[in-house]
């Protein structure tokens, strides 16, 4: 194993569209690397990177896996190269936020019979949004109705002219075993051990091939002056200046080069190894960004990959493993991290021990002493660290990796445990599991465990994995709607308690006029005593008791809100009266009074946001005007697209994420976010 370089090191993610390759093409780079004798398959679930068993199942992508490889250059150039191969199912996006977070460049997979697709679109906009280099990589290239043309067509007019094919495919589909290189203008014939070696190029693709050259070259000499100069003077640079040129408008962000490959047969995927480490920047030439400070906000920090700087480390992700534990994904974004460290959590404030470093293979763990500013690997056991943690060697201070795109649920089941040892075990499992990952949210409806997230197959897997990994059998239903209610009008009416049992007994009385808030208010209690009625010590405990009623719930089964509570008088008893017996009192008034006025049922209200091409805006507006929406705004959206916001309720909201993907072919946005109450019809139920 070759020791790691921080200036040769790239951490790659894949991301693009759910089937357009990705898994495919990590296992055929590291079978090209050496790293694994054979190339498995994701059907026969047998791949290097989707070796979970939720993953083997479905045969596909569920969550964020790791691969290191070794890679030497056509200059002799020894690279270390980590792979983050993401999902590209929407309902895990985090994973691919969590890659993105520590990539030194994005390789979005495109499928060469597919071409551009909503997945596409978001794995796009997510690498834009985490600021890193984009190289795209034409992928399938050998499967029929394979079409490069077509698909680099389709991505130019999405993403814009600056996206470069630097190699055409000379033959297609079962033909696909030769490229042309656009830069140095010669073929690269392969051989059926996935080697190649160069020939000229057959004359039917040398006109288009020259033609892509000259675009190609003439594009990158306008970013430097003097090979321009040069080359209006008939002195074209070679093809390792042209490359040197390139790279940096590939870091800048200005141009985007588009490969092309089969993960199957292994055609170009030594080129995609080749280009991807020549053409984008080393991990030691971007700088980290950190939040300093407490609270939401925080002030920005670049952090520059210093070997020799403080020690601060990034834990972009954890997993649980049943035979290890907890194991916590890294980058080192300042100093040297040692076996034997001991460093602060600066996000949670726990100490941690780093008690022995590893890089990842998918399930396989391969020993590393240290790891330098700029690489990434694992580390077992930091119970104290969960996903978006900075571990750092200063003894003070508090900090927190620079915000991700927010992912709200959109997605929720009621969990039942399928007994009371998992009933006892559940908030422990829940905690772990969403310290893995964010875009998982548990809280609490009545007596109820919701668990929220980004679509029905993120909360199964997410189910059979509190049953697999943590030993906890739940089932799951519809999540309860949080209903509420207020009262109607105005009540006035008398709590009282009297008991005698021997000894003391309890002894309270008091007059409570109880109305409606404006809605939102909550709650207001009132001390209108006068006369001393209802001594002072008393007067806590009154509100204490209806605050219990109305938590209890109204007429109607459901927590009160919006409610004022007014003390007018009461009466007291030297001996008998009490806290507790001035508290229940309260409690019996307020309920007498809700049952007096009656209550009005409120159900919840979200603000729900729609991205969506401007096609289907006409479709998800019907669709809203069914589920009793109220449209609030429709705007063209930054990228052309249209943006609709509509206040819905929740109870029409259950499976929305789920119907929306399937009305717009998945080329939707969605964000819900609770919003407000609004009086329920009459024919809402609980």
């Amino acid at each position: 194993m070759n020791s790691a370089s921080p200036q040769t090191h790239r951490t790659v993610a894949l991301v693009g569209a759910s089937g357009s390759g990705k898994t495919t093409l990590a296992e055929a780079l590291l079978h090209r690397a050496g790293a694994i004798p054979r190339t498995g398959s994701v059907e026969q679930g047998n791949t290097v990177c989707d070796h979970e068993p939720e993953e083997i199942a479905r045969h596909t992508s569920l969550g964020l896996s790791l691969a290191h490889l070794d890679w030497t250059g056509p200059d002799g150039t020894a690279y270390t190269v980590t792979l983050a191969d993401t999902p590209g199912h929407p309902d895990f996006v985090g994973a691919v936020d969590a890659a993105l977070s520590v990539a030194d460049v994005a390789l979005i997979t495109v499928s060469a019979v597919d071409g551009v697709v909503a997945g596409t679109r978001a794995a796009w906009d997510a690498a834009a949004a985490a600021g890193v280099p984009h190289v795209v990589v034409v992928t399938q290239e050998d499967k029929a109705r394979a079409d490069f043309r077509r698909v680099l067509a389709e991505l130019r007019a999405e993403f814009g002219e600056h996206l470069w094919a630097l190699e055409l495919p000379i033959g297609e589909e079962a033909a696909f075993r030769a490229i042309a290189d656009v830069l140095s203008e010669e073929a690269h014939v392969y051989d059926d051990d996935g080697t190649h070696h160069d020939e000229p190029l057959p004359p039917e693709a040398e006109a288009e091939e020259h033609a892509m050259h000259v675009e190609v070259t003439e594009d990158i000499v306008s970013h430097d002056d003097a090979q321009l100069e040069a080359y209006l003077e008939g002195d074209e640079p070679s093809a390792s200046e042209l490359g040197r040129t390139f790279a940096r408008e590939v870091a800048d962000g200005e141009a985007v080069p588009v490969l092309v490959c089969s993960g199957v047969n292994g055609t170009g995927v030594d080129r995609v190894a080749d280009l991807v480490c020549e053409l984008t920047p080393a991990a030691t030439d971007r700088d980290g960004r950190i939040l300093v400070g407490e609270g939401s906000g925080g002030s920005e920090l670049k952090v520059a990959p210093n070997e020799e700087g403080d020690t601060l480390v990034h834990v972009f992700r954890t997993v649980a493993d049943p035979f290890v534990g907890q194991v916590s994904m890294l980058k080192v974004l300042s100093g040297t991290l040692r076996t034997g460290d001991k460093l602060r959590n600066a996000t949670t404030g726990v100490d941690e021990r780093i008690h022995g470093l590893f890089r990842l293979r998918g399930a396989e763990h391969v020993t590393a002493g240290t790891l330098a500013a700029g690489e990434v690997g694992a580390v077992a056991k930091l119970t104290g660290s969960p996903s978006g943690s900075l571990l750092w060697s200063r003894a003070s201070g508090t900090a927190r990796p620079a915000a991700t795109p927010p992912r709200p649920p959109v997605y929720a089941v009621a969990l039942e445990p399928a007994s009371q040892s998992d009933d006892e075990k559940l908030p422990v499992a829940l905690a772990r599991l969403t310290a893995e990952d964010p875009t998982l949210v548990v809280d609490r409806a009545g007596d109820q465990t919701v668990l929220r997230g980004l679509g029905d197959t993120h909360v199964a897997v997410a189910v059979e994995r509190l049953a697999r990994i943590f030993g906890v059998k739940v089932e799951t239903r519809p999540a309860p709607v949080a209903y509420r209610e207020t009262i109607a009008g105005k009540a006035s009416v008398e709590g009282k308690l009297k008991k005698q049992s021997g000894g003391h007994g309890q002894f309270a009385v008091v007059q409570l006029t109880v109305s409606p808030l404006p809605p939102g208010d909550g709650f207001e209690f009132v001390d209108s005593v006068t006369g001393g009625a209802v001594p002072r010590q008393y007067i806590t405990a009154v509100e204490k008791g209806a605050r219990d009623a109305l938590a209890t719930g109204g007429p109607q089964g459901h927590p009160v809100v919006d409610v004022r509570v007014e003390l007018t008088d009461g009466k007291t008893h030297s001996v008998d009266s009490s806290d507790m017996a001035f508290r229940t009192a309260a409690s019996i008034g307020v309920k007498a009074a809700l049952a007096e006025a009656g209550t009005v049922l409120l159900e919840p209200v979200s603000s729900v946001t729609v991205t969506v091409p401007n096609d289907l805006q006409g479709a998800v507006l019907t669709d809203l005007s069914g589920r009793r929406g109220r449209v609030s705004a429709t705007e063209a959206a930054s990228d052309g697209r249209a943006r609709v916001v509509a206040h819905v309720p929740e109870s029409e909201l259950t499976r929305y994420v789920l119907d929306l993907r399937s009305i717009t072919a998945g080329q939707a946005e969605l964000t819900i976010t609770p919003d407000h109450y609004a009086k329920a019809p009459s024919a809402a139920r609980a």
